[in-house]
């Protein structure tokens, strides 16, 4: 995590409770939750990092690491989290046509991290329809050996979704890195610019709302086609859904990314390498005013 990112989750925290306010190192990043009760914040802290030891690739005891270690030998029995984040992962591969695949994990973690295989062999591993899933006996098991979950598009955004229906607060704020979620009040939310390092665009929301921005700028971590993307932003009522769906969008080629935005349901904004900005009408459904900034 650079210093530019953690000024860009600053940027984002124009809060309607500053003395509650708390910063966190979680998932590898940072996280900021703002809610009216303290304590609340702190029992949501406690709640993503049961999430992120669960679901995190890194922690050689979570669930998600079992499951690659025993990937091509025999299916895991798992949490209901894990069930659920691999289940919508499964999901939002269908719907982007494989642009959004967790099974990258053979790719990022077993060939670029852990050297396991070579390039080639990663790559054909590359396939969301291995992936079984038993909902009686709540497993999930990859067909393949050296196949690889990574959550790296999904988890945050889908920690965030899980944590606001658990904490049922009437509002409040809880945003990691690129992903946010703002519920029961209205504030300032800014979409982080990349080419000169402020903002594109900032404005208030008009309802509860989640925001996902993916990109390779910080780390080359979203494997895809070769694009002229350099940032996806998403807005959707769904976090899980924001974070997946920016992920794939990046990973798409000039004509799937046409195809699937034809009729989006969800607000999007894309920053284009050359400086084009594009965004739907959608998105200004989201926001009670929306502000451009020029660049």
């Amino acid at each position: 995590m650079t210093r530019l990112m953690i000024l860009f989750l600053l940027v984002l925290s124009y809060t309607f409770s500053k003395a509650e306010e708390k910063v966190f190192n979680l998932m590898g990043t940072y996280a900021i939750i703002d809610l009216e009760d303290e304590q609340k914040i702190y029992e949501t802290y406690r709640y993503l990092r049961e999430i992120e030891d669960l679901l995190s690739d890194y922690k050689d005891d979570s669930e998600i690491s079992l499951i690659n270690k025993m990937a091509g030998k025999k299916p895991v029995k798992v949490s209901p989290i894990t069930f659920e984040v691999v289940e919508k992962s499964m999901e939002i591969c269908k719907l982007t046509k494989g642009a959004f695949d967790i099974t990258v994990g053979s790719i990022t973690i077993n060939h670029r991290r852990l050297k396991m295989i070579d390039i080639k062999t990663a790559e054909k591993l590359v396939n969301c329809n291995d992936i079984v899933l038993d909902y009686k006996q709540n497993t999930v098991f990859l067909k393949k050996k050296h196949m690889a979950i990574d959550l790296g598009g999904i988890g945050k955004g889908f920690a965030i979704e899980k944590a606001y229906e658990k904490i049922s607060t009437s509002k409040g704020f809880i945003a990691i890195a690129g992903d946010l979620k703002v519920w029961g009040h209205q504030r300032n939310i800014g979409i982080y610019n990349p080419i000169d390092k402020s903002v594109v665009a900032v404005g208030l929301n008009k309802r509860d709302f989640c925001l996902s921005t993916s990109g390779n700028y910080f780390q080359n971590h979203i494997i895809g086609k070769k694009t002229d993307i350099l940032q996806v932003s998403v807005v959707y009522e769904e976090c899980s859904f924001t974070d997946a769906i920016s992920t794939g969008i990046f990973a798409m080629n000039e004509k799937e990314r046409k195809k699937f935005l034809e009729n989006a349901t969800f607000g999007y904004l894309i920053i284009y390498q050359d400086g084009r900005v594009e965004f739907n009408k959608k998105l200004l459904e989201y926001f009670e005013y929306l502000t451009f900034k020029p660049f």
